[in-house]
């Protein structure tokens, strides 16, 4: 069972008057690789985490591996989530479908995209869900504040972003390099 419930992206920002960035040109050979949370909407399976950080894999079937880390304050430890995503319609749209939970899925929507592949604000399912993501555990004030303004327009309500605190080095990422 597919639980997605807007693979649509397009609907997601009907009327808000921003543009897909990663619209028909997505390149996922340059999206893999590790991301960092900049910031987000929240929710139980984030919360109390600091430190937060994505990193996308190409499985041999075409899928792709999501491993999400994050430290948890609260319990002093490093808590990871593994996914598997796969394209909604053509790869070269940057909308995917996610799951964690077994048979359901919700959407992963690339709605702006740095041309070099440093920053990108990403949708989820409806506007509950939004994260800012980066290369860089730092983002200029300049990048933040248009990745804001995109979202608001989207409908995101960013007054209740959490702005993730990226302090402590992974040793999990340290091992990847």
């Amino acid at each position: 069972m597919d639980n997605c419930p807007d693979p649509d992206p397009d609907r997601l920002l009907a009327g808000a008057g921003t543009r897909r960035a990663a619209g028909h040109g997505f390149d996922l050979a340059r999206y893999t690789g590790t991301w960092y949370e900049i910031a987000r909407l929240d929710h139980r399976f984030e919360r109390g985490l600091a430190d937060v950080s994505a990193t996308y894999r190409v499985q041999a079937d075409g899928s792709v591996e999501v491993r999400n880390r994050g430290f948890d304050v609260a319990k002093d430890e490093w808590r990871e989530a593994i996914g598997r995503a796969v394209f909604i319609g053509a790869p070269t749209t940057g909308s995917l479908k996610v799951s964690f939970f077994g048979p359901f899925y919700g959407g992963y929507h690339v709605v702006e995209l740095d041309p070099d592949y440093r920053w990108a604000l990403v949708l989820g399912p409806d506007r509950d869900y939004a994260w800012i993501l980066a290369r860089d555990k730092v983002l200029p004030a300049s990048v933040r504040e248009r990745l804001s303004a995109a979202a608001f327009a989207a409908g995101i309500d960013t007054s209740a972003w959490v702005w993730v605190t990226q302090s402590r080095a992974d040793p999990a990422l340290a091992t990847q390099r």
